[in-house]
């Protein structure tokens, strides 16, 4: 089993000490995976600056929690999954959205599914979508500007996802109630 060092803000190194401390203020706590991402305070800044530009992108709340969700669990994150369902909680997405996400079954909104399936495509395709995938996404309301957005939201969970399978992150204490693993998915 892999681990890396999850710092504190004490612990830190110097640059990103002032990183962590912006956790601590918009979480109340600094979350594990900010404190593993410190150990790089250039990683962690990049985590940081892409999380705010994400969640300013096109995206509603529940659109941005499909994105997340998909990438999570397809890139079978134990930290991620159970941390983006209580994010999704607190921002008020309908719970059935999220299990559906966890369990990997269709949404029954036809727009969030084909949204969930341009995330798929391209995670699983690493960026090689055909003609008939974008158009098929296109028809369902969306455009260039969301398949660019997909890809912002990817390069976040891509940080995150992997750093998290490296370090081993510990899931934070009140998120451990919406423990996930990709073995207990009922396909």
């Amino acid at each position: 089993m892999t681990t890396l060092k999850i710092q504190t803000i004490e612990s830190a190194p110097e640059g990103s000490k002032a990183l962590l401390e912006k956790s601590q203020k918009a979480y109340g706590m600094v979350p594990g995976l900010h404190g593993v991402l410190a150990g790089s305070p250039e990683t962690l800044e990049a985590y940081q600056t892409l999380h705010e530009l994400f969640t300013n992108t096109s995206f509603n709340n529940e659109e941005l929690t499909v994105v997340w969700q998909t990438i999570n669990v397809e890139h079978a994150c134990h930290y991620c999954v159970p941390a983006h369902t209580g994010i999704a909680k607190m921002m008020k997405v309908d719970d059935a959205i999220t299990e559906a996400l966890r369990n990997e079954t269709p949404l029954e909104n036809s727009k969030l599914e084909a949204l969930r399936t341009m995330t798929l495509t391209i995670v699983r395709n690493r960026g090689h979508v055909s003609s008939e995938d974008l158009n098929s996404f296109y028809a369902a309301g969306y455009g260039e500007e969301q398949v660019l957005e997909i890809i912002l939201g990817l390069s976040q969970k891509v940080i995150s996802n992997y750093t998290n399978h490296i370090a081993n992150t510990p899931v934070d204490a009140g998120f451990k109630k919406f423990a996930w693993s990709k073995e207990n998915v009922e396909s």
